[in-house]
């Protein structure tokens, strides 16, 4: 099994770039498969968003797994309408089975990435999904449903790229609903928000990972 750090593994569509980060040293509850913004609109397993979403989970306790899709740094193959970006996430989350069985896997997306993790939790019996301004009707496969699981769906309220009132209005139609967080003034890209941001995910996370408590 790789170490902790960047590799590449066998994907669907050629190697796959992956980012492993562990800093746990007690029993894992779950890792986290954390998914990046449209790679054809410059997003990367790097972007800030994505990189907050996988301190909040390793704040709390969780290794996480950042990847490139296909097309995107060192990950061959090239894009495919959110198709193949979701079978790179479940080959990520084969990954983080191999190296902690039997412990759950969670997904997280920003933006096009809430969209893959939504999608990857329909073919995985996952843990918990975190979506974070998923891009609710801008792709023709984004899934009408939401997760079956526990999830968390965070919005800003002042986003210019996608209409809040779109995201909130399909979240609100959603059974199971989300833990709901709607945060004022807060653009899409969270420009000065991110520490706020990632307080709401690792209060989600410890709870959702410790429902009795």
């Amino acid at each position: 099994m790789a170490p902790a750090g960047r590799f590449t593994i066998d994907g669907p569509a050629g190697r796959l770039e992956v980012l492993l980060e562990d800093r746990t040293s007690a029993p894992v509850p779950a890792f986290g498969v954390v998914c990046h913004p449209h790679p054809l609109q410059g997003g990367t397993m790097d972007n800030k968003v994505v990189f907050t979403l996988a301190r909040a989970l390793q704040d709390v306790g969780m290794p996480t797994l950042r990847f490139n899709y296909r097309g995107v740094g060192r990950s061959e193959g090239s894009y495919d309408e959110g198709r193949g970006e979701t079978l790179d996430a479940l080959a990520v989350a084969a990954l983080g089975a191999s190296r902690w069985p039997g412990v759950p896997v969670w997904f997280a997306g920003f933006s096009f990435g809430g969209f893959v993790a939504i999608n990857a939790s329909h073919q995985l019996d996952a843990g918990a999904v975190i979506a974070v301004s998923p891009a609710v009707g801008r792709l023709a496969s984004f899934a009408n449903d939401g997760p079956t699981c526990p999830w968390l769906l965070v919005q800003g309220d002042a986003d210019e790229v996608l209409d809040p009132g779109d995201v909130l209005g399909w979240a609100r139609t959603q059974q199971p609903a989300p833990e709901l967080i709607v945060m004022p003034g807060v653009s899409h890209f969270f420009h000065g928000r991110l520490v706020e941001l990632r307080e709401h995910v690792a209060r989600f996370a410890r709870k959702a990972k410790n429902p009795a408590k």
